[in-house]
């Protein structure tokens, strides 16, 4: 092992949202461990309605409300900068694109995606992940029903809220208001699983 070996920085990346489930090819070809059970330092909800998902709601951090949950950190064998270049390119859809790198943007709007960084965190020396705006208002459980049931015929497939809220109780993310979230979906379609939920809407 040579002296560069032990002094090089441990870069890591925290997922908490559709991460968990879909990294995409550029993390999982620099990723070499996941660090499982990892609470968040600060708390999460179903607070952005994603464009990209027809309007569904999904996970961001939130300054009020929300609650801290079960993620991972995926420990990345990159530099902290290409690291965050990658994260950058995976959350705006451009994995792959090398001419798309991260750089904080001067005025940060709702539609900003940010790089943010934690240290000394879940073991190593640096930890990404990324901060976005909320978007939903008022932010209650018939609120996010709405936006979910609209995204199934507005999403593409399998991007739609009702299938994020399946993969986000797949890896035991529970926020404030999630299981009220999830109750509403079901009294609103009639049915007694998201699984059914969703099938019915696609019909």
């Amino acid at each position: 092992m040579t002296a560069e070996d032990t002094t090089k920085q441990t870069v890591g990346v925290l997922a908490y949202g559709s991460l968990l489930s879909d990294p995409r090819a550029e993390i999982e070809g620099a990723r070499t461990a996941i660090i499982h059970d990892v609470i968040t330092p600060f708390h999460i909800e179903f607070a952005r309605s994603s464009t990209g998902r027809g309007g569904a709601p999904t996970l961001v951090p939130v300054t009020s409300g929300g609650a801290h949950v079960s993620g991972q950190v995926f420990v990345m064998d990159v530099s902290e900068v290409e690291a965050s270049n990658i994260l950058y390119r995976r959350e705006i859809g451009k994995e792959g694109d090398m001419t798309r790198t991260y750089r904080r943007p001067e005025q940060v709007t709702p539609k900003s995606v940010l790089v943010e960084r934690l240290t000394n965190f879940a073991g190593l020396d640096v930890v990404l992940y990324t901060q976005i705006a909320t978007t939903i208002t008022p932010l209650t459980a018939q609120r996010l029903t709405e936006l979910a049931l609209e995204s199934v015929s507005k999403a593409k497939p399998g991007l739609d809220g009702i299938t994020y809220l399946i993969a986000a109780k797949k890896y035991g993310i529970q926020t404030a208001l999630s299981d009220d979230y999830e109750a509403e979906i079901l009294r609103q379609t009639s049915t007694s699983s998201l699984e059914e939920a969703l099938k019915s809407l696609q019909s």
